[in-house]
């Protein structure tokens, strides 16, 4: 007989008329022992696959566990629980509690024999007991027996060579919908056969106790290489799991599959030409890959093979604080039927989004499939960079708007990840302060960011790749004094270096960090070029300018054991 549990599913959600031509068709299949027609469909209504079950991770006796649901069954889901809002634009709207973003100090890594030697051990990367994992997982699955789960069958890598399966069991609806959004979705028929290479376990209710788990306090987010699983407990922040599986991506591609992982964006021109985005918060990575005229890869997590250019995901996560459809087009018209938007506040009305409300945090968020973008490719792959472009946010303003890297400076840019922030970024930042986040991504990074420095460097000799550094922030004196970069001007620069217009100019070489900076762009007024001349006062552009390399030459100190002459040649010289 049909499952009981497709009856009590249809139960709650049969309320039109095509639930009697799924039973109609469901009942034949079952009769005449069609299993392929019977997956196909119990998958389409959100079913589990036959044969699947939550046993083998221990999770033995949950009330109901809900496998691969709509966007809209989610959708109603959350509504039904009184989690969620539906928004004027169809967005579901959700608040992620107590924290609104990730929480680095309560990440970790279990450190087993698979890892003792590979994982880079820091403040990023903090080693937890394996049997400590065990329990603690254990008492999670006590936890959620006998409560409602919800499974996403998913996958990550859209080179098929790469494909890694992951299998994602939450608490809440709305953390399941965020994995769909942002996770490759397979076909209902791939449904039916895939077997989960990892899994994610999310349990935001679920409080640790630290004298008991050894967490540093009742959240967490744990990674264990050998058993290939991610816990996180005590948070509802959703970024943590797209960053979890980051981190494992980050760990396996360049530990075991020689592909080099990276925290950029990246996107195709008409003629074939791919170009990487890397850069932190605040520096424009999401805006400048956004090109009309150029296909969209992805905007955050990429892998480079021998021959690809490949999106780890299926979906963006950006921000949405002070979002408009003047400054994010793309982004502001994506936010609809489908998309998750996290801790935003409304206008009077209690259905349209404010998104120049940060009453809850300046980290509002918003996941969408990549289909709500226009002009993506898909697959999400392209082929080996032309360009590569590091961005930043000088809030100085000693870097040169534009400026063309040697390999060994794009290592020495990358193993430094410089940007800085400025006031209103963050909370408790009242001046201009330096961020350093080695390879643009320190917090996702198991190996040491040497070890992804010199995987560039070949990358680079192999495809010969042009590297430029990019300065976002601001000109004519540091933040407070001069005022940042207009955006149509890095928009030219940028056009610029991708169609080879900067290849034939005249170059000239900054005195302290050494860049080769160009004497003419087109659009570009030629005075900004060097930002020496922006200043009025010379001496004090002199002056920030040594006191910036000091911040490089004191950051790169931790490093210097691991880099070469050559690396180190690059660095500026106070």
């Amino acid at each position: 007989m049909i499952n009981e549990h497709i009856k009590l599913k249809w139960l709650r959600k049969g309320r039109d008329s095509r639930i009697f031509a799924l039973f109609f068709i469901l009942t034949f299949a079952e009769r005449f022992n069609d299993s392929r027609t019977k997956n196909l469909f119990m998958t389409n209504i959100g079913i589990r696959p036959e044969g699947a079950t939550l046993e083998y991770l221990g999770l033995k006796h949950v009330s109901t566990a809900y496998w691969n649901m709509t966007p809209a069954e989610l959708v109603e889901e959350t509504i039904l629980l009184s989690q969620g809002t539906l928004t004027n634009t169809g967005a579901l709207a959700i608040d992620t509690g107590e924290f609104t973003g990730r929480s680095p100090k309560d990440k970790f890594i279990v450190k087993d024999a698979s890892t003792e030697n590979s994982v880079w051990w820091s403040q990023f990367n903090i080693p937890f007991d394996s049997d400590k994992f065990t329990r603690l997982y254990e008492r999670m699955c006590a936890y959620l027996n006998g409560r409602e789960v919800y499974v996403r069958d998913a996958y990550v890598c859209a080179d098929p060579r790469y494909r890694m399966n992951v299998r994602v069991v939450t608490e809440f609806p709305w953390s399941n919908m965020f994995a769909s959004n942002m996770f490759l979705r397979p076909t209902a028929e791939e449904l039916t056969t895939m077997t989960p290479e990892w899994h994610v376990i999310c349990a935001p209710e679920f409080m640790a106790v630290p004298e008991i788990d050894g967490t540093r306090q009742h959240n967490f987010a744990i990674i264990d290489f050998t058993k290939k699983m991610a816990i996180i407990g005590g948070t509802g922040y959703t970024g943590e799991i797209k960053k979890g599986i980051f981190t494992v991506l980050n760990y396996v591609l360049p530990h075991e599959k020689n592909v080099l992982s990276m925290h950029c964006s990246a996107n195709v021109g008409k003629d074939g030409d791919t170009a990487v985005f890397f850069g932190l918060s605040g520096t424009g990575k999401t805006t400048l890959s956004s090109d009309p005229n150029r296909r969209l890869i992805g905007d955050d997590e990429h892998g480079w093979t021998d021959t690809t250019v490949f999106n780890f995901e299926g979906g963006c996560y950006a921000k949405t604080i002070d979002l408009s459809r003047e400054k994010e087009p793309q982004i502001y018209d994506a936010i609809k039927f489908g998309a998750l938007l996290e801790n935003i506040g409304f206008e009077d009305d209690g259905v349209t989004p404010d998104y120049a409300d940060s009453a809850k945090t300046e980290n509002t968020r918003v996941s969408y499939p990549l289909e709500h973008i226009d002009n993506t490719m898909d697959p999400s792959v392209g082929g080996i960079p032309k360009n590569i472009f590091f961005l930043t946010c000088d809030a100085f303003g000693v870097l040169p708007p534009i400026s063309k890297l040697s390999k060994e400076q794009a290592m020495y840019q990358f193993i430094s990840g410089y940007t800085a922030k400025v006031a209103g970024t963050e909370a408790g930042i009242t001046e201009p302060t330096t961020t350093f986040s080695a390879c643009f991504g320190a917090p996702f990074l198991p190996l040491h960011p040497t070890a992804y420095a010199e995987m560039l460097g070949k990358k680079i000799d192999e495809s010969g790749a042009q590297v430029w550094l990019i300065n976002t922030g601001w000109s004519g004196g540091s933040y407070g004094v001069g005022s940042r970069m207009k955006l149509s001007f890095t928009r030219a620069m940028i056009t610029a270096a991708l169609e080879g217009k900067l290849n034939d100019v005249e170059y000239t070489t900054h005195e302290v960090f050494g860049l080769a900076m160009p004497t003419a762009c087109a659009e570009v007024p030629a005075e900004i070029l060097n930002p020496r001349n922006t200043w009025a006062d010379k001496d004090a552009y002199d002056a920030k300018a040594n006191e910036l390399a000091e911040k490089f030459v004191t950051n790169f100190e931790k490093f210097k054991d691991y880099a070469s002459e050559a690396l180190l040649s690059a660095s500026p010289k106070v």
